[in-house]
Order: C-alpha cells, then sequence, then structure tokens
C-alpha cells in the first residue's frame, strides 16, 4: 500500500480548537498529507495567524462550541462553504486544575458543557452526513487524565473519561454505516503554557518526568501523525480505540 495510505489528498477535516497547541500541531501535519482544514477557535487573530502559518489549503471559522444551539447551522454553513465534512477532530476543550472539595458546581458543569457536551452535539450534527455518504472518521482528543486518576483534575478527568464512553457507544451505531470513531489521549506534550507550568512546579515536573518511559516530552506534530493515521486508509479497519500517544507514560511504573 505504500506511504500513498497515508494520503489525505481530497478529504476535509474539521478540527476543533486548531489554533493553538495540539488542534494546531494536527491541522499541520492534516496539510502535510494533501488534507483540506477548517479550523474553529473563539479568537480570530489566533486563526488567522495560524491559517497564515498552515497555507492556502487552511480555512478558520470563529465559533463557540459552547453554544451548543448553534452548532447545527455552523454545520451546515461550513459544508456550504467548504464541502462535506470527511474528518473531524473534536480537540478543543478547557481545563481546571482545583481540589475536588474546592471545585464548585458551576466550574464542574462548565468543563461538561464545553469538554463533553459541545463534542456530543458536533459530532451528531457531523455525523448526519457521514452516515449518508456511509464514510467518515471522527476523532475525540481524550486525556491520560481519562485513562486514570491525576489530583486536582476531576472535572477535567471526568469529561475526557466520558469521551472515551462516547466513543464506545458511538461505534455501535455508526460503525454499520462505515464511520469510524477513534480517541487519541495524549499524554504530557510541549507547549509554552505547559512548559511555564512545569518548570514553576519542580515536584510535579520530577513526578510527570518519572512517570514518562521515554527521554522526553511529546510534540504537537507526535499528536498530529497519530491523527493523520487513523483518518487515512491506513486506518480503515481502526475504530474504538483509545490511542495513548504518551511516550509510555500509561504503562510505565
Amino acid at each position: 500500500m505504500g506511504q500513498e495510505a497515508f494520503s489525505l489528498e481530497g478529504k476535509t477535516a474539521l478540527i476543533t480548537g486548531g489554533g493553538t497547541g495540539i488542534g494546531l500541531g494536527i491541522a499541520k501535519e492534516f496539510i502535510n498529507a494533501k488534507a483540506k482544514v477548517i479550523i474553529t477557535g473563539r479568537r480570530e487573530d489566533v486563526l488567522k495567524n495560524a491559517c497564515e502559518a498552515l497555507g492556502e489549503n487552511a480555512h478558520y471559522v470563529v465559533a463557540d462550541l459552547s453554544l451548543l444551539d448553534t452548532i447545527p447551522a455552523l454545520v451546515t454553513d461550513i459544508e456550504s462553504e467548504f464541502g462535506s465534512i470527511n474528518i473531524l477532530v473534536n480537540n478543543a476543550g478547557i481545563h481546571l486544575k482545583k481540589w475536588a472539595q474546592e471545585t464548585t458546581d458551576e466550574e464542574f458543569l462548565k468543563i461538561i458543557q464545553t469538554n463533553l457536551l459541545s463534542v456530543f452535539a458536533l459530532t451528531r450534527e457531523v455525523a448526519k452526513g457521514m452516515l449518508e455518504r456511509k464514510s467518515g472518521s471522527i476523532i475525540l482528543i481524550s486525556s491520560m487524565a481519562g485513562l486514570f486518576g491525576i489530583d486536582r483534575v476531576s472535572a477535567y478527568g471526568t469529561s475526557k473519561t466520558a469521551l472515551i464512553g462516547l466513543m464506545n457507544n458511538l461505534v455501535t451505531e455508526y460503525s454499520r454505516d462505515n464511520v469510524r470513531i477513534n480517541c487519541i489521549a495524549p499524554g504530557w506534550i510541549t507547549s509554552d503554557m505547559f512548559l511555564n507550568a512545569i518548570n514553576q512546579d519542580q515536584e510535579r515536573k520530577q513526578k510527570i518526568t518519572n512517570r514518562i518511559a521515554l527521554p522526553d516530552f511529546g510534540k504537537p506534530e507526535d499528536i498530529g501523525n497519530a491523527a493523520v493515521y487513523l483518518s487515512s486508509q491506513a486506518g480503515r479497519y481502526v475504530t474504538g480505540v483509545v490511542l495513548p500517544v504518551d511516550g509510555g507514560a500509561s504503562v510505565n511504573f
């Protein structure tokens, strides 16, 4: 089959939260695989700068996915302008680092609203076209916090664990129409925000470093390459999988 099995030429991908970090890393690798890419986010300046860096096959749409009632029209508008969505990457999410006993109901609900409810709503709307065409790939970005317990992220970890449950159930409904759905669980991936945070907490940095089996942190492009595989012909028989991209952190003790 060769390298062409990893090509996304002729495919249109929608990547939420695609302007920075992991989302931008995924967008870069999709562009390298010759996909047409649409990124979404709330900050137009960030999205515009990202698209300028990504090149002519990248486009952006400003959207707040926590506003669930706007999602059906958003999908309709995107497909009207850019064509059918062949690949959906649910990457957008928010984080909360706080002890469970200090987390309010409102804070917990806000995490669930953005990280779970909006993912379900967008997946449902995009899947309508995929199911009709009997073809499509959906990726949910989970987390190490969705695989094992981590202190001070009870709301975030719950939302990421729930994404795995959502995937398991949608596999039973979508597979008959050749729509695949998988999760990627990133480990500790470098970004300015991450590096600044851990460099201010040396004890936590050492704990993380000890957990990772490989000798360095991951890069956004590592998640991008995994997403290309899952979205391409090379991954055509892969569905219902949680793929840790974590340098061995999920199994290293």
